[in-house]
């Protein structure tokens, strides 16, 4: 038995388990499930507790993209990331597989994680019928228990233990399954993988640009990074500067059309 891999297996389903929606530990969604959920933040973790914090990163900036612009309408959900984030970015690593390898692994991971997760939510709702009972006899330790205790229980049995297992034995698996696969196939998931961060930025181009003339600032960033400024830190800046003019620019023309009305 690989005991230092189980130790980070477990490491990892941990971090999946606070970057969860339900983990309440890191301030909430704001710390746990917007920050140490994210694929980008999972990268990192992932990449320091396998060793190989470059390739985490990069893997984490594929899978990002891959789900960039998911969001749970009314609650629903096509995928669990964190589910993904944590299981796939670890695989991805552990195989040494490619980016698009890894994101097409994290996508399947993230739908079996949604099935785990659709398990907690109809598994709390005893937990919450426990808390009524409690709560109409009058015992707080009881409510306390059934409302904060139990559930987490349940949320943390059910992220870490799998996580840990996939990670664990499905290394040998991933692995042996991509020396199977013929190249040309695995070519084909690597390119297919590939599309989905193309994807999610799709969507989320969709949500963010109301008007057509929006695109002229997606085309000029990508041209400056492609051609010119090759550093995306330095793009950003550029980016919030003109941001920031047109902003002031759009302020003092609502003025004057203001006063105009005015007159």
């Amino acid at each position: 038995m690989d005991f230092v891999l189980l130790i980070q297996a477990i490491l990892i389903g941990i971090f999946c388990y606070l970057g969860s929606v339900s983990s309440p530990w890191l301030m909430g969604v704001s710390g746990g499930y917007y920050v140490v959920g994210r694929p980008l933040v999972a990268g990192l973790i992932v990449g320091l507790i396998l060793g190989d914090i470059t390739t985490g990163i990069i893997l984490g900036v594929a899978v990002q993209a891959a789900f960039i612009a998911t969001i749970s309408t009314g609650g629903t959900q096509n995928s669990e990331i964190t589910y993904a984030a944590y299981g796939g970015i670890a695989l991805g690593i552990l195989t040494k597989a490619e980016p698009g390898v890894t994101v097409t692994l994290s996508v399947g991971i993230g739908a079996l994680g949604l099935i785990l997760h659709n398990v907690m939510m109809v598994t709390n709702s005893a937990w919450n019928k426990r808390a009524d009972r409690a709560a109409e006899a009058g015992d707080a330790r009881g409510i306390i228990l059934n409302n904060a205790f139990y559930p987490q229980i349940v949320n943390f049995l059910l992220r870490v233990v799998p996580v840990a297992l996939a990670i664990y034995f499905g290394q040998g698996f991933v692995t042996k399954a991509l020396d199977v696969i013929p190249a040309d196939v695995t070519q084909i998931m690597n390119v297919l993988g590939g599309l989905l961060p193309a994807l999610g930025i799709a969507l989320l181009m969709n949500l963010l640009i109301k008007d057509k003339f929006q695109l002229i600032f997606f085309l000029a960033g990508f041209v400056i990074i492609a051609f010119i400024v090759q550093n995306m830190i330095a793009l950003t800046v550029i980016a919030c500067l003109i941001a920031y003019v047109i902003y002031l620019g759009a302020g003092s023309s609502n003025h004057t059309e203001t006063e105009d009305e005015v007159i």
